[in-house]
């Protein structure tokens, strides 16, 4: 058995949502970040869908997290410095027969800065245009003058069964709404290649399905109105207070502008 079913690579808005919505989905999921992703760059967010005045970027990744976590993702603050095959010489070998078509077991082993190394089933890289990690695997690169990006089809697979690339690795536009998009849509491809009951993650009011004689899909859930106040009241406590003081976090500075100061 590997540590993880979903192992994501990467803190930014693409992959908290990838993680959020494979962990919504009863899949055990951890992100490995160094917690510097480039959206903390950003002064002011001022085009994301939901905030008419805009929405400071690090309050923006900081709740994403928050939120991943509620859902049950686990957090490694490292940096990956290796994906390989997981194989018979990588500890820990499966002990359950799952070996992949060729007789090697399936999955990953991913290796850590500090040493460490852990083992996923999936792993969904999202982290910034530099793939060297990925060096191991035979996959597709794309060079666009000094980046350099991960080949994928149009859902977000890479060349390699098990493999996936999202956000801007992926060559998605330099947005916020469009990396956090891609990263759902990943995170879907990958639970539908898993073969896991997943129909929407959709919360929808009581009898919804059942009052037209329909059993609740995978991943869909019905409830009554007193639980959707109290979500709902819940939601406006957190929102409420995540404004109430000013981030105490300034903007990251381009390091090219860092190191001149």
């Amino acid at each position: 058995m590997t540590d993880e079913d979903v192992l994501v690579v990467g803190g930014g808005l693409a992959g908290l949502t990838a993680a959020l919505f494979t962990a919504r989905a009863d899949l055990d999921t951890r992100v490995v970040s160094t917690g510097e992703p480039i959206l903390r760059r950003n002064a002011h967010l001022e085009n994301f869908p939901g905030f008419p005045a805009g929405v400071n970027p690090r309050l923006l990744l900081d709740s994403t997290r928050e939120q991943a976590e509620r859902n049950g993702v686990q957090f490694t603050d490292d940096r990956v410095e290796r994906v390989a095959p997981l194989d018979s010489e990588d500890p820990p070998y499966p002990e359950d027969g799952d070996l992949g078509p060729g007789g090697e077991a399936s999955g990953f082993t991913v290796s850590l800065d500090d040493g460490d190394a852990l083992t996923a089933t999936h792993v969904v890289a999202a982290s910034w245009s530099d793939p060297s990690y990925l060096d191991d695997l035979d996959i597709s690169l794309v060079q666009r003058g000094s980046k350099q990006f991960v080949g994928v089809d149009d859902l977000g697979r890479t060349d390699v069964d098990g493999l996936y690339a999202a956000g801007r690795l992926a060559k998605q536009y330099h947005q916020a709404v469009v990396t956090a998009g891609h990263g759902a849509q990943v995170a879907i491809t990958l639970l539908e290649d898993s073969d896991r009951p997943f129909y929407h993650d959709w919360v929808v009011p009581e009898g919804y399905f059942t009052e037209r004689g329909r059993e609740v899909p995978p991943g869909c859930e019905e409830i009554d109105e007193s639980e959707r106040r109290r979500r709902e009241d819940e939601a406006r406590a957190a929102l409420r207070e995540s404004v109430a003081d000013p981030h105490p976090d300034e903007p990251t500075m381009h390091p090219s502008v860092a190191d001149e100061e």
